[in-house]
Protein backbone atom coordinates (compact mmCIF):
# COMPACT_ATOMS: atom_id res chain seq x y z
CA UNK A 1 0.00 0.00 0.00
CA UNK A 2 0.93 3.59 -0.67
CA UNK A 3 -0.11 6.82 0.63
CA UNK A 4 -1.42 9.79 -1.16
CA UNK A 5 -2.18 13.21 -0.55
CA UNK A 6 -5.50 14.66 -2.01
CA UNK A 7 -5.61 18.40 -2.28
CA UNK A 8 -9.29 19.77 -2.87
CA UNK A 9 -9.62 22.90 -5.03
CA UNK A 10 -12.36 25.12 -5.38
CA UNK A 11 -16.17 23.64 -4.46
CA UNK A 12 -19.22 24.96 -3.36
CA UNK A 13 -18.71 28.87 -2.31
CA UNK A 14 -19.56 28.60 1.75
CA UNK A 15 -20.59 32.44 1.61
CA UNK A 16 -23.09 32.77 -0.94
CA UNK A 17 -24.77 29.11 0.03
CA UNK A 18 -27.87 28.65 1.98
CA UNK A 19 -27.62 27.07 5.76
CA UNK A 20 -29.83 24.09 3.75
CA UNK A 21 -26.87 24.12 0.89
CA UNK A 22 -24.15 23.74 3.22
CA UNK A 23 -25.65 21.08 5.79
CA UNK A 24 -26.28 19.16 2.47
CA UNK A 25 -22.86 19.48 1.44
CA UNK A 26 -21.54 18.54 4.85
CA UNK A 27 -23.32 15.39 4.95
CA UNK A 28 -21.91 14.17 1.68
CA UNK A 29 -18.55 14.79 2.77
CA UNK A 30 -19.34 13.00 6.00
CA UNK A 31 -20.34 10.38 4.18
CA UNK A 32 -17.81 9.87 1.59
CA UNK A 33 -14.92 10.72 4.96
CA UNK A 34 -16.90 7.86 6.95
CA UNK A 35 -16.96 5.08 4.02
CA UNK A 36 -13.48 5.51 3.83
CA UNK A 37 -12.34 5.14 7.19
CA UNK A 38 -14.61 2.22 7.29
CA UNK A 39 -12.42 1.01 4.45
CA UNK A 40 -9.44 1.74 6.02
CA UNK A 41 -7.78 4.21 3.36
CA UNK A 42 -8.52 7.42 4.61
CA UNK A 43 -5.15 8.32 7.09
CA UNK A 44 -5.57 11.58 7.84
CA UNK A 45 -6.82 15.64 6.39
CA UNK A 46 -8.33 18.56 7.41
CA UNK A 47 -10.12 21.83 5.58
CA UNK A 48 -7.94 24.35 5.51
CA UNK A 49 -8.99 28.16 6.81
CA UNK A 50 -8.06 31.76 5.13
CA UNK A 51 -4.99 32.82 3.88
CA UNK A 52 -1.96 32.36 5.37
CA UNK A 53 1.70 33.74 4.64
CA UNK A 54 4.31 32.22 2.05
CA UNK A 55 7.62 32.27 2.79
CA UNK A 56 9.87 32.65 -0.63
CA UNK A 57 13.45 31.85 -1.27
CA UNK A 58 17.14 32.16 0.50
CA UNK A 59 16.14 35.81 2.15
CA UNK A 60 13.07 33.73 3.38
CA UNK A 61 10.60 36.55 2.48
CA UNK A 62 7.55 36.41 4.19
CA UNK A 63 4.59 37.63 2.26
CA UNK A 64 0.70 37.20 3.01
CA UNK A 65 -1.03 34.71 0.65
CA UNK A 66 -2.21 32.69 -1.07
CA UNK A 67 -3.77 34.66 -2.93
CA UNK A 68 -5.58 33.31 -5.91
CA UNK A 69 -9.00 32.99 -7.80
CA UNK A 70 -10.91 30.87 -5.49
CA UNK A 71 -10.97 27.58 -7.59
CA UNK A 72 -7.36 27.87 -7.24
CA UNK A 73 -7.04 27.67 -3.50
CA UNK A 74 -6.44 24.59 -1.90
CA UNK A 75 -9.22 24.23 0.49
CA UNK A 76 -8.47 21.42 2.20
CA UNK A 77 -6.44 17.83 2.11
CA UNK A 78 -6.40 14.33 2.86
CA UNK A 79 -4.16 11.35 3.12
CA UNK A 80 -5.38 8.09 2.07
CA UNK A 81 -3.88 4.71 1.63
CA UNK A 82 -4.28 3.07 -1.68
CA UNK A 83 -2.52 0.16 -3.43
CA UNK A 84 -1.69 2.02 -6.77
CA UNK A 85 -2.68 5.52 -8.58
CA UNK A 86 -5.74 3.79 -9.76
CA UNK A 87 -7.11 3.04 -6.96
CA UNK A 88 -6.56 6.56 -5.19
CA UNK A 89 -8.21 8.08 -8.23
CA UNK A 90 -11.27 5.77 -7.86
CA UNK A 91 -11.58 7.01 -4.15
CA UNK A 92 -11.00 10.39 -4.86
CA UNK A 93 -14.24 10.21 -7.11
CA UNK A 94 -16.83 10.19 -4.46
CA UNK A 95 -15.55 13.48 -3.11
CA UNK A 96 -17.53 15.97 -3.03
CA UNK A 97 -16.21 19.01 -4.48
CA UNK A 98 -16.54 17.92 -7.35
CA UNK A 99 -20.66 18.43 -7.13
CA UNK A 100 -19.56 21.94 -7.23
CA UNK A 101 -16.98 22.06 -9.78
CA UNK A 102 -14.23 21.83 -7.79
CA UNK A 103 -11.08 19.71 -8.28
CA UNK A 104 -9.21 17.13 -6.36
CA UNK A 105 -5.81 16.79 -7.08
CA UNK A 106 -4.34 13.19 -6.21
CA UNK A 107 -0.15 12.80 -5.20
CA UNK A 108 1.83 10.48 -4.72
CA UNK A 109 3.74 10.73 -1.26
CA UNK A 110 7.42 9.66 -1.83
CA UNK A 111 8.49 7.61 0.74
CA UNK A 112 11.54 8.86 2.69
CA UNK A 113 13.94 6.47 3.91
CA UNK A 114 17.05 8.09 6.25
Amino acid sequence: MSKYLFLFRGGMDMRAATPDALQASMMKWKQWMDELVKNGKMLSGEPLDGPGKVLTGTAKKITDGPFAEGKEVVGGYMMIEASGMDEALELSKGCPVLDHEGSVEVRPVMEMRM
